[in-house]
């Protein structure tokens, strides 16, 4: 792959610097990051790199006005399935920038081809239900075989979910020579996730994302391979979910009831855009803390706390001891259930402050009568346990957050628990797994934390199988998500703070476990990150370089 090696090279090497930068305060995380080593990889820019693949070094052309996207003959998938007609357009776009003109369906003209020219792309769909106008799963096949040779490529997964992870790929395998030619090396890959869970989470409610902002994420996500968007939708600080249920949530809840608010088209735009792309949308709707915003628009919800036998005006988590909160939760997460196909809810349920349930007479009173005593884990307990009947009611399956776990809340048996505090984690994941649930690893993947250097590094040495348990237990984590919590990132640093950095967590979760090669990591995902920034995207860089396209800015 002899020209492939020349272009990584010009992309890496022309604007890479390795000059010392002294600083008076040195980063103690820093000194544990291995120091980048310009090579070249023999995978090209491949991102994340594929189970299995081989690229050899006899070069085809590729020419835009002759080159095109098909179906296979054989494939269960022809010219009605959208999903994958409108990814064939997006593809074509991404590798030749609108700049030549698409054969359509093979009608027309066309000039001849050399002998050393790639013309075409064969998409081959060979289940006979392609999935192509369902929605994506846990349980989805997201395999593809994908070979590059002559007379014409050849794409083949048993779903639309393996040949959009496919079209990636294949994009990715297109370089241009140094006359600015496209080109691809003659290549065979065989490939598939080693998680089938591979999530990032959004914080809408801290500051608001514009539609936009989470729509240029998603496309990036399809990029790096990742399948799940978690969306932290709502919070303390606001409620921009509109619901039609309780309107009064949003009105009264979100930073402003018009401007500021998730209407039903944009939630449905939302999740239709991810489903174009393989991804689910999992809502987060986190109770009984975390819900200051749902009690201005919702009387009685929220517990009054109290100061001596005052209340002082101030309200805590949600009340757990009227039945009117649960005849509320009950109609809400019905419209929940209904708004959002995936199967799964997220709940929450973390970081719950007991201070004010403590404080008011009338929980008091009610701890006394449950023979609760002084443990108000226990209250939370109770609480939990109804939330979550009601949602089993709903045929949904929910993600709850560590705490309700180790509260000894009880659990259906699918129930997935979402290890996320740092501290303890390998325990953790220890304890959840041997209790036999599903198990989401997020405790390393914290995006939130910045420090500077590279640290992406350290998210990409993660070893999710890390702890101590059976091959039974390691084969309940289904994978992991990289979080971006929103209190000091809105639309205007989100993007280029997560990206690459997530990009690292992306490659970890869907690569095998042996690849682990930094400095290999580093030169295929320098040049990943310029394939982003050239797309539009305003990823960061890793290090001193430059990009032979450059972002061009707002």
């Amino acid at each position: 792959m002899g020209t492939c090696t020349k272009f990584v090279v010009l992309l890496l090497a022309l604007g890479f610097s390795l000059g010392a930068r002294f600083n008076d305060i040195e980063d103690p995380q820093e000194e544990e990051l291995t120091k980048p080593v310009l090579e070249t990889s023999k995978f090209g820019s491949l991102w994340p790199l594929p189970q299995e693949v081989q690229i050899s070094e006899v070069v085809f052309k590729i020419v835009s006005s002759r080159f095109r996207i098909t179906d296979a003959k054989e494939s269960s998938a022809g010219p009605s399935c959208s999903l994958l007609q409108n990814a064939y357009r997006r593809y074509y776009e991404y590798m030749f920038g609108g700049g030549g003109k698409r054969q359509a369906g093979g009608r027309g003209r066309r000039a001849m081809a050399g002998p050393s020219e790639l013309t075409e792309l064969q998409v081959w769909i060979t289940s006979a239900d392609s999935d192509c106008d369902a929605y994506p799963a846990v349980t989805s096949d997201e395999s593809y075989e994908l070979t590059v040779d002559l007379p014409f490529a050849v794409l083949k997964a048993p779903k639309v979910w393996g040949a959009l992870h496919g079209l990636e790929t294949f994009s990715q395998l297109v370089y241009e020579d140094e006359y600015g030619a496209k080109n691809i090396n003659a290549t065979t890959i065989n490939d598939f996730p080693r998680f089938a869970h591979r999530g990032i989470l959004l914080d809408s409610s801290r500051h608001f994302l514009p539609i936009k902002v989470i729509l240029a994420n998603l496309e990036t996500m399809a990029w790096n391979k990742f399948n799940v968007f978690h969306w932290h939708i709502v919070d303390d600080q606001s409620f921009p979910y509109l619901s039609q249920t309780f309107p009064q949530l949003s009105q009264q809840g979100a930073y402003h009831p018009y401007t500021h608010v998730y209407t039903p088209a944009d939630v449905k735009m939302v999740i239709e855009y991810a489903r174009l792309r393989g991804i689910r949308v999992v809502p987060e709707f986190d109770t009984p803390g975390h819900t200051q915003s749902w009690g201005k628009g919702q009387k009685d919800l929220l517990t009054p706390c109290y100061t001596g036998a005052v209340p002082s005006g101030t309200f805590g988590p949600v009340n757990p001891i009227l039945n009117t909160t649960y005849d509320f939760m009950s109609q809400f997460f019905k419209e929940i259930s209904m708004v959002f196909p995936d199967t799964y809810i997220h709940l929450g349920g973390d970081e719950v402050d007991f201070t004010c349930w403590k404080s008011n007479p009338d929980v008091q009173k009610f701890m006394t009568q449950q023979g609760f005593g002084q443990d108000y884990t226990k209250l939370e307990s109770f609480y939990i346990q109804r939330l979550l009947n009601i949602v089993t009611t709903t045929q949904k399956g929910y993600v709850i957050w560590q705490e309700v776990f180790d509260n000894g809340v009880k659990l259906k048996p699918d129930t997935v628990v979402h290890v996320w505090k740092s501290a303890g984690s390998g325990t953790e994941m220890s304890n959840v797994t041997a209790a036999g649930y599903t198990t989401l690893l997020s405790a390393p993947w914290y995006l939130d934390y910045i420090s500077y250097g590279q640290d992406w590094q350290k998210y990409y040495k993660v070893e999710p199988l890390d702890f101590d348990g059976t091959e039974k237990q390691k084969k309940l984590v289904i994978g992991g998500e990289a979080c971006l919590w929103g209190e000091y990132v809105d639309a205007t640093n989100l993007t280029p703070r997560l990206w690459p950095r997530a990009s690292a967590v992306g490659e970890r979760l869907w690569s095998d476990k042996s690849v682990t090669d930094i400095n290999d990591a580093y030169n295929r995902l320098s040049a990943h990150r310029c394939r982003m920034v050239e797309r539009g995207i305003p990823a960061e860089p890793l290090f001193s370089s430059f990009c032979p396209r450059e972002y061009k800015g707002i």
